[in-house]
């Protein structure tokens, strides 16, 4: 089929729900044979109102024949003079076929793509930042800026401009033509591609190079969202969304701020300034916590010391080893405890929760022992997961009724 042009009956008319077409080749799709994937075949026609996934804009989907469109790819890139291939669920016999877009997704597409020139064109109009790339996703949709820095007033402004040129409803059509004449004609995007080329044109407003579906006016994208900013390598990303997904996200985001406000016991707008006082109040209450565990802490590893303390003739003068479980320790609550204690006296600790089976070892500075290699040697018998440091190492076992043996375990293996 080499030499054959798909006619894009989308280029002319992106309203076209329904075509007729004449079936020229139906393949199977041997790419996926091996791998599990759906079982599949290439489908080209000679003419299409299919979009296949280009520019950042995804492909449509719909039937031929009653049988579903999987897919839609540009065979040869974006010229056009190349084939367009369906991959369908099932075979086509050749001949003339009836294919039918999904609206629902075309037309959001179309929503999203027309909203995203807008855009763009509004933060070239009032701040000179050029978009570099753009993605349209399932459920939001991107455009990267190159930009200095994007403030919250550009995105304000932006959208701002965005939406009256919207509400203006002006029309948009599609214009054809050389490179040459279209930058003489003021397109916002320099392409260096020859032939003739395909733009759409915002009725005073936009005129830009683009082979993707779009509105005939653009009262149709309803309006435009910008949802976030982002900080990427090189440029800033700005997420938005349009028409029905505007609508689909203004009113998720309403039911979301409506039970934070239930539940918070106030209004929609109070919602901020409750959640401050609420957060203010859980930091001093953190703050205040750490000071009673550091406290308890000091209280403990001093009560640990005394009670575990030999005399000079029982361990011949060496460091005493402590090991301790406790019922219901954290793991953070263990390494404070850990780290008081030889802080406090020359020793090694053993700790460990009976509740979540957290362990943590520990050594005073200097000492010759690894904590992190007798932490690893002791889970070799005692299932679990850790390691660490010479002188500090944590870890888990997964059965927290053993803890008890296991620290007895590490002492031998540390006394040898």
């Amino acid at each position: 089929m080499r030499g054959r042009v798909t006619e894009r009956l989308y280029y002319r008319d992106s309203f076209l729900r329904e075509f007729e077409a004449e079936v020229l080749s139906c393949e199977r799709d041997a790419k996926g044979e091996g791998k599990g994937e759906v079982e599949r075949w290439r489908v080209v026609l000679d003419r299409t109102a299919f979009y296949p996934t280009s520019g950042g804009q995804p492909h449509d989907l719909g039937t031929l024949g009653g049988v579903p469109v999987l897919e839609v790819a540009d065979a040869g890139g974006e010229k056009n003079d190349e084939k367009i291939v369906h991959y369908t669920s099932a075979e086509l016999p050749t001949g003339r076929v009836r294919g039918e877009i999904d609206w629902a997704r075309r037309i959001d597409h179309m929503q999203q793509h027309t909203g995203q020139h807008l855009l763009s064109a509004a933060f070239i109009d009032l701040f000179q930042f050029p978009t570099v790339s753009f993605h349209l996703g399932r459920e939001l949709s991107t455009i990267d800026l190159a930009a200095p820095a994007v403030l919250p007033r550009h995105l304000e402004e932006a959208e701002r401009r965005t939406n009256e040129i919207i509400f203006e409803d002006r029309v948009v059509v599609v214009r054809f033509g050389t490179a040459e004449e279209l930058e003489e004609a003021g397109i916002r995007k320099k392409v260096d591609r020859e032939g003739i080329l395909r733009a759409i044109e915002v009725e005073g407003f936009d005129r830009q190079p683009c082979g993707g579906t779009h509105l005939a006016r653009t009262g149709q994208a309803g309006m435009l969202l910008i949802r976030k900013l982002e900080r990427r390598r090189d440029s800033w990303r700005v997420e938005f969304a349009c028409g029905y997904r505007a609508l689909k996200t203004s009113r998720g985001d309403y039911a979301t701020l409506t039970q934070a406000a239930s539940l918070l016991s106030c209004g929609i707008p109070d919602v901020p300034s409750v959640l401050t006082k609420l957060i203010e109040e859980r930091r001093a209450q953190h703050s205040a916590m750490k000071s009673m565990e550091e406290r308890l802490a000091g209280h403990e590893a001093q009560a640990l010391l005394a009670g575990n303390a030999p005399s000079a003739s029982e361990s011949g003068g060496a460091a005493p080893v402590i090991t301790a479980a406790l019922d219901d320790a954290s793991p953070d609550y263990l390494r404070l405890l850990a780290a008081t204690l030889v802080a406090k006296g020359k020793v090694t600790a053993f700790l460990a929760s009976r509740t979540s089976g957290y362990v943590t070892f520990a050594q005073t500075k200097g000492f010759s022992g690894d904590m992190g290699g007798l932490l690893r040697q002791a889970l070799k018998e005692y299932p679990g997961k850790g390691g660490g440091t010479k002188d500090f190492a944590q870890g888990s076992l997964n059965d927290a009724t053993q803890v008890d043996a296991f620290l007895g375990r590490a002492k031998q293996l540390l006394q040898g």
